[in-house]
């Protein structure tokens, strides 16, 4: 009997180990595998990674270059602005001269019943400077008239070198 026991446990333990050697190639094929799979995992991360890289290299690219189209439009455009604003100074720097301008003078002396109007002694003196003397209206540049209803006159002077006298 103890020979048939004998026989018997190691045929046991040969089966019992038969199994654990099965697992043990089962449990080395797992990690092989796993080992694999992180390999790739790691190659995909690495391309992934140097695919990425690139597309910023090239956004970087694109950004930096729109950047520059960016920054020169703002220029002209700010160019076009200041123009704009000067044109627009002389604009109204023109209007507000031909507004001061625009001022009509009208003088009458009145002395002893007589009125004398200092447009028709300015009109006067001009005919005689282009009649009488011969000039040319153009030539005429500065007219002074001194009024002396007192004496019935009035005494002019042109361009500071020509003097008469005129009656009113």
């Amino acid at each position: 009997m103890k020979n048939e026991l004998k026989g018997t446990a190691a045929e046991t333990t040969k089966k019992a180990s038969a199994p654990k050697a099965a697992e043990k190639t089962a449990s080395e094929k797992e990690e092989a595998l796993v080992k694999a799979a992180a390999k790739t995992v790691e190659k995909v991360a690495e391309k992934t990674e140097k695919a990425a890289a690139k597309a910023a290299a090239r956004t970087g690219k694109t950004v930096a270059k729109v950047a520059a189209k960016t920054e020169k439009a703002a220029a002209k455009t700010a160019e076009k602005v200041a123009e704009t604003k000067e044109k627009a100074a002389k604009t109204v720097a023109k209007r507000t001269t031909t507004r001061k301008t625009a001022v009509k003078e009208t003088v009458y002396l009145q002395y002893l019943g007589k009125e004398i109007d200092k447009e028709e002694l300015v009109n006067q003196v001009k005919e005689l400077w282009a009649g009488e003397l011969g000039r040319k209206a153009s030539e005429l540049k500065t007219l002074t008239l001194y009024l002396k209803p007192e004496e019935n006159a009035a005494y002019y002077v042109i361009n500071d070198d020509v003097t008469g006298k005129l009656a009113l």
